[in-house]
Order: structure tokens, then C-alpha cells, then sequence
């Protein structure tokens, strides 16, 4: 018998709702390295996928949104042990799709191991750090609390496209949001296989969905969507970004522009934690005056 076989090459899927459609459009686009060798053909998304994922997100918005934050950031952790036990087969793509040596390639994934643990650490902190009780003059208690902007539609950073691509992604999950997130368009199988970590971990189906094609086709109709929340602008040039910006004013999206990023593997901070969370400031009456004066 012949030792010669053929290898059984991958068919990379979109990530929507949960499951794994080919793109309604039936097409598909080559993906090649830095040399121009070919990797793999990738989805090429259309509007009616970014809808269908758009759909997905708000489905699973309510019972992300409503899960409490430890939770999240339970589910969150698991995301980062199934990465753990993948890195090999991440370390292969980031090396191919960002023209990285395979030392420097484990290096940016191990980083992106990392930063989906830092932010799974945030997701019952961070209220402690925006919230809190402000002094009002009269017997009230007001507090105020962060609270999730909603659907957000995430354009993954061009270049980092793994990395780069969990450090926008991660804050808006964490946080209770839920993402519809537009891969690399040169680099997008980091992403496509990032889905089937999501799908095999305790992520619920639609809060993240993941499409891939060329991202100002993708872009136009979630920025226009009136069910989409807010936008990330990361992964959109200037000329891109300022149609974006123009169309998202219309139901009054959120917009995070981009911001330049030397080293995607800073410290994060918490800008993008915060930038999709809106605050819910609450009244509450401290009850009747004693006789002498004071509150119970």
C-alpha cells in the first residue's frame, strides 16, 4: 500500500447564530500569505449575512446581557483554556497569514491567550471602577451602574489578526454586549477559527458571530442597521471610517473611531471596556427622618 495521500484541506465557514452557514451568497475569495501562496478560500460575506448576524445578536443579547458578570467572566475563561489547547493550530495560521516566524507567531498567540484572560478578569470589576454612589443634598440613595450598549459591530484591526482582533473583541463581550465582528479582509482564518473555540466553549450561540469578506461591503449595511448599537472603527481606514461615522448617526450609534496602535500587545487599559457601556443612574429614597434628625 502507498503511503501517498491527499490532504484533507479545510473549508472555512462563517460563524453566525451559533452555527457554521457558508456565505448566502455562495461565494467565496482566495486568502493568500505575505508571498502570495494560497491559504485557503474564505467566505466572502454578503449584506444578507451581515443581517442574519445582526438577527443573531439581538437574540442572544438578553440572556448574555442578563447573565451575572462572574458568570460571564466564567464562560470567558473557558474560552481562554480551549485557546490554550489549540495554540499549535493557532501558532500555524498566524504565522502564515502575518508572514511571522513560528517563534514570534507563538509569541502574539500566547499574548492573545493572555489578553482574553485579562479581560475574563474584568467582567465582575469593572462596575466597581465606573459605578458607585454619588452624594446628592436630600435622603436619597443614587447610584449609578454600567450597563451594556447592545449590538455591536466590531471591524477587526487589518493587520493583527489575531490579536489585534481579541483586544476589540473581548472588551465587548465581557461587558455584556453582544458582537457581530468583520474579519481581516487579507488575514480572516485567525478569526474563522477562532469560531470553533467559541462554539465549543460555553458561549452562547449569537453573542459573538463572526463573518469574513471584504470589510467596507460588510461594513456599509451594520453601519446603517437600526438594530445595530454602536461600531467599532478599528479595522476601517479614514475614508471608510468618515462613511461609517456618517451612516451610524442616523439611529445614533455609539462610534469608536480608530485609534492608531503601535503594539497591539500593551497593556490594554480600560478605554474599550468602557467605550461601549452606557450608566443607569438610580433614585432610592433612604427613608423617613428620625427625631432627631437622622436617616435609616
Amino acid at each position: 500500500m502507498s503511503d501517498a495521500r491527499l490532504s484533507v484541506l479545510k473549508t472555512y465557514k462563517l460563524y453566525v447564530g451559533g452555527k457554521f452557514p457558508r456565505s448566502e451568497s455562495g461565494r467565496v475569495y482566495e486568502v493568500t500569505d505575505v508571498k502570495g501562496d494560497w491559504l485557503a478560500n474564505a467566505p466572502l460575506s454578503s449584506r444578507k449575512d451581515a443581517r442574519d448576524a445582526v438577527v443573531a445578536a439581538r437574540k442572544a443579547f438578553g440572556g448574555w446581557s442578563g447573565a451575572t458578570a462572574y458568570n460571564r467572566g466564567q464562560v470567558l475563561y473557558r474560552v481562554a483554556e480551549m485557546l490554550e489547547g489549540r495554540r499549535a493550530q493557532f501558532v500555524h495560521e498566524v504565522a502564515g497569514a502575518e508572514g511571522l516566524s513560528k517563534s514570534k507567531a507563538a509569541a502574539v498567540v500566547d499574548a492573545t491567550i493572555d489578553r482574553w484572560v485579562w479581560y475574563a478578569g474584568w467582567t465582575d470589576k469593572i462596575a466597581q471602577v465606573v459605578g458607585g454612589a454619588n452624594p446628592v443634598a436630600g435622603p436619597y440613595f443614587n447610584l449609578s451602574s454600567p450597563e451594556p450598549t447592545g449590538v455591536v459591530a466590531v471591524l477587526a484591526p487589518q493587520e493583527s489578526s489575531f490579536l489585534g482582533l481579541v483586544s476589540v473583541l473581548a472588551p465587548v463581550v465581557a461587558t455584556g454586549n453582544t458582537a457581530v465582528v468583520v474579519a481581516s479582509e487579507r488575514s480572516p482564518l485567525p478569526a474563522l477559527s477562532l469560531a470553533e473555540v467559541l462554539a465549543t466553549s460555553d458561549v452562547p450561540g449569537g453573542v459573538v458571530n463572526i463573518l469574513s469578506g471584504r470589510t467596507a461591503e460588510i461594513a456599509a449595511p451594520l453601519a446603517a442597521h437600526q438594530d445595530v448599537n454602536a461600531i467599532d472603527l478599528a479595522g476601517a481606514d479614514e475614508a471608510l471610517a468618515k462613511e461609517l461615522e456618517i451612516a451610524a448617526a442616523d439611529n445614533l450609534k455609539r462610534v469608536l473611531r480608530p485609534q492608531p496602535v503601535d503594539d497591539w500587545s500593551a497593556t490594554p487599559g480600560l478605554e474599550r471596556l468602557t467605550a461601549f457601556l452606557e450608566t443607569k443612574t438610580v433614585w432610592h429614597p433612604t427613608g423617613a427622618l428620625g427625631a432627631a434628625g437622622s436617616s435609616y
